[in-house]
């Protein structure tokens, strides 16, 4: 009994330190862009993003009920099998997503959850423990469309802010009333990624406890303390900013103009506040990368580097694996060693945490210099140094 209030409990530390990294990986998905066009200060603007994500966890628990009692079948595994799974699982999310954050890539920390829950079970309890239609259908699917979706509405959102103010090509400050409007665009942004990632902690959290015998599982939605407690805790991961991907996205993708920034941030909202309201557990992340994209294309000219878009979008294709892969071998020490594996995992868990922060800081990106220069790894759009005819394009 000891031994499983143990587990317990290193599952809920582990999650909520997930949850943290989450919330400063996808600062940059609402922020990113209103930094770029200079709409908010640094600084004020994860605080912004901080307080509507504390928000936008108490308004959804939809995507929570498709973690905790969808991907995968828990009726199938015995809770003292499962509950060293969900921790090894949640080994493979943080380790994906802390390199993802060291190397400024805006990957998706959701598909990290899954991908690590996924491949613990199918090392710790076979490939039949996991449900693939829900995997396919809720996660799989949703990856693919969204942010299609969101580059599509960005872009038509984009052309039709221009056409709109066509007559103010010539002024120097004629768009700048879309910085007003930023404001209140990335705030929803903020909002939506609150009512949609950190239900994905919450999830695993309520699914831990149904597996312990401590949550009846005929009740899916989550408890009070556990709302709060993944609602503060990503507000406390947004508020320390993930700089290196708020460079990448605000200034890598596109040399975002006011219009761009609040048609891109229309959209991204407008997506992820859908997909929570139907469950989908969605990548805002790469809704937030689609939405910046279609923007830069909806700005006359613009040219796309293709092939750098397909290394963006290789990177979101290894993630599920890739996780996976790491959650796979954390289960099979807990397979081989029983909890010498799961306190082995613990330790090896600290070591990388503590390794990719300390490189971090070896050439740290912070709010004072996170725009002052282009991140390498995601120049997916160049926006020509010449106005095109007719005026110039702000």
């Amino acid at each position: 009994m000891e031994t499983a209030v143990l587990i317990v409990l290193l599952v809920i530390a582990l999650a909520l330190f997930f949850d943290f990294t989450n919330g400063f990986h996808d600062t940059a998905n609402a922020m990113a862009t209103p930094i770029a066009t200079g709409a908010l200060k640094p600084r004020t603007a994860v605080m912004l993003a901080a307080a509507l994500n504390l928000v936008g966890a108490f308004l959804s628990t939809e995507v929570s009920k498709t973690v905790s009692h969808g991907i995968i079948r828990e009726d199938q595994i015995s809770p003292e099998a499962f509950l060293p799974l969900i921790f090894a699982g949640l080994i493979g999310a943080i380790t994906w997503n802390m390199l993802t954050w060291l190397l400024g890539l805006p990957s998706s920390s959701s598909h990290a959850l899954f991908g690590g829950l996924i491949g613990a079970s199918m090392v710790g309890a076979g490939v039949l423990s996991i449900d693939f239609g829900v995997v396919l259908g809720k996660v799989v699917l949703p990856a693919l469309i969204a942010p299609v979706t969101a580059g599509v509405i960005a872009f038509a959102a984009t052309r039709v802010a221009y056409a709109l103010t066509r007559r103010d090509d010539n002024k120097p400050d004629g768009r700048d009333g879309f910085r007003w409007g930023q404001i209140f665009t990335s705030s929803l942004v903020a909002l939506a990624h609150g009512t949609n990632d950190a239900q994905k902690t919450m999830g695993v959290i309520t699914l831990a406890l149904v597996m312990a015998g401590w949550q009846s599982s005929a009740h899916t939605e989550p408890q009070v303390w556990v709302i709060f407690a993944c609602a503060i805790t990503i507000a406390l991961g947004t508020y320390m900013g993930g700089w290196r991907i708020i460079r990448t996205l605000g200034k890598g993708l596109t040399d975002v103009k006011p219009a761009q920034g609040f048609s891109a941030e229309t959209s991204t909202a407008s997506t992820i506040l859908a997909s929570s309201a139907l469950g989908f557990a969605l990548s805002t992340t790469q809704v937030a990368s689609g939405s910046v994209i279609g923007s830069g294309l909806g700005r006359r000219g613009s040219k796309v580097r293709w092939g750098t878009v397909g290394r963006i979008t290789i990177g979101w294709v290894l993630t599920l694996p890739a996780s996976a892969a790491v959650g796979a071998f954390a289960a099979l020490l807990v397979v081989w060693l029983g909890m010498w594996g799961v306190l082995l995992d613990a330790v090896i868990a600290m070591a990388i945490i503590l390794f990719l922060f300390w490189r971090s800081r070896v050439n740290e990106v912070n709010a004072h210099n996170a725009m002052s220069e282009v991140a390498d790894s995601a120049l997916a759009v160049k926006v020509k140094r010449s106005a095109p005819k007719g005026g110039s394009r702000r």
